[in-house]
């Protein structure tokens, strides 16, 4: 029905509509529905960017009441209510308890706009500008933050040089035997390497767009006193493993780490809406006014719902061990399946950002081909696209993640032409 407009008016760019070929009309909890009036469980979820779902009504209603009294949607970053209430509500509720007095700076709506402003903050603080960053690492399109990530395919259309980057090996880059922080440390504090000192260190706990690598707590422990050493700053992106979706609202909670910055966006408005902001830690807060700035860091909508998420679901540990809950369940499914195929799938990921890694690249592919074929959104991952993603709205009802396990298991005996395994439970 809409199909030719979006050939003849789109550009060539679009991507995920080629997966997921079909025009939806509306959305629900962790539901799609296109145009024919067929049901999708997403298990994309914006990449990442609906934590609580599609049109969470704890989070919908506080914002169209807020439009619905005039309320201000646009503002810079002029003073308004609905900004000082997500403030209020961040500290409080996020940034207290754990312990953290990180300032907030509000750059432009999208995760790179972040990274960005991070990275400058950390050259203008350091006076270097060489930034570290990790093999098969994603963190964003605008150059300097394309600088930092690592696929080929992306990095081809910069049309320019990308520079000012050290590329290091991420945690078990060389297999479970090798630390590699050992070959980190010597290339970082050996006078003979040729690494220049870094402004900072910038990191995934885990890897969204490289394939679900997730670092363990003692590696990113040691990245972070290597880092303290030679005077760099640690950078975590936590774009799109954090706001909950690793069980915790940071990824690096469970750790001794207390990055000297992080990067957070996505699923920080709550309802899909923009926002984007770098946590500081005080003594580095050294903008002049207007330095960094960005005509949409003051969207006050996203404001809104970013509130409504953080007192319906953060004010104490009860969602946190659900999404717990959830992940548990779903590592050991999938450890079940994977198992099922005689080495061709391994589990990848940590919390409710995980997913199979297949040797065979085609295999991937034609998982989440099928899943779709059987209303089953999940996108594919990795430098080489061989893993089968699986980001469910933390809110999912055991219900749908039921299912979402079912049919992957089904997909995976069928694609691989054996029967499908029981229930692991």
């Amino acid at each position: 029905m809409y199909t030719t407009i979006f050939d003849c008016a789109e550009s060539n760019v679009r991507s995920y509509c080629r997966h997921f070929p079909v025009t939806f009309s509306s959305a629900s909890g962790a539901w799609m529905v296109d145009t024919d009036g067929r049901k999708y469980l997403d298990l994309l979820a914006g990449a990442g960017s609906l934590n609580y779902g599609h049109n969470n009504p704890l989070i919908v209603a506080p914002v169209i009441e807020y439009l619905n009294g005039s309320g201000i949607v646009q503002s810079l970053d002029l003073h308004t209510v609905a900004k000082a209430e997500f403030l209020q509500a961040f500290s409080d509720s996020i940034l207290a308890p754990r312990g953290l007095t990180y300032k907030i700076q509000f750059t432009g709506p999208t995760g790179t706009n972040a990274v960005e402003a991070a990275l400058k903050l950390a050259r203008k603080i350091t006076g270097r500008t060489n930034v570290v960053a990790f093999t098969n690492g994603y963190h964003g399109m605008s150059l300097g933050a394309l600088a930092l990530t690592s696929n080929p395919v992306k990095r081809a259309g910069a049309g320019v040089a990308l520079t000012n980057v050290t590329f290091l090996p991420y945690d078990g880059y060389f297999g479970p035997s090798v630390d590699v922080c050992d070959y980190i440390e010597a290339m970082l504090t050996s006078p003979g390497s040729g690494i220049d000192r870094p402004a900072a260190v910038i990191v995934e706990l885990v890897q969204g767009e490289g394939g679900l690598a997730a670092a363990r707590m003692s590696w990113i422990e040691r990245i972070a006193g290597l880092c303290r050493e030679i005077g760099a700053l640690l950078i975590v992106d936590d774009i799109q493993a954090g706001c909950g979706r690793t069980g915790s609202f940071f990824s690096f909670e469970g750790s001794a780490v207390q990055p000297d910055m992080v990067v957070l966006s996505k699923s920080l408005s709550g309802l899909g809406a923009p926002l984007s902001v770098v946590l500081i830690r005080p003594d580095l807060d050294i903008w002049s006014p207007g330095e960094h700035n960005g005509t949409f860091r003051g969207n006050n909508l996203a404001f809104v719902g970013a509130t409504a998420a953080i007192r319906c679901y953060w004010t104490n540990g009860d969602f946190a061990r659900s999404v717990q809950e959830h992940a548990n369940v779903l590592t050991r499914e999938l450890t079940a399946i994977a198992d099922s195929t005689d080495g061709e799938a391994s589990v990848v990921g940590r919390g409710l950002i995980t997913g199979l890694s297949f040797r065979s690249v085609a295999l991937a592919d034609q998982i989440s081909k099928r899943l779709f074929e059987n209303g089953v959104i999940a996108e594919t991952c990795g430098v080489h696209d061989h893993v089968v993603k699986l980001l469910p709205p933390l809110t999912i009802s055991s219900t749908d993640l039921s299912f979402a396990i079912d049919t992957l298991r089904e997909v995976v005996a069928s694609t691989l032409g054996r029967p499908a395994q029981v229930d692991a439970a």
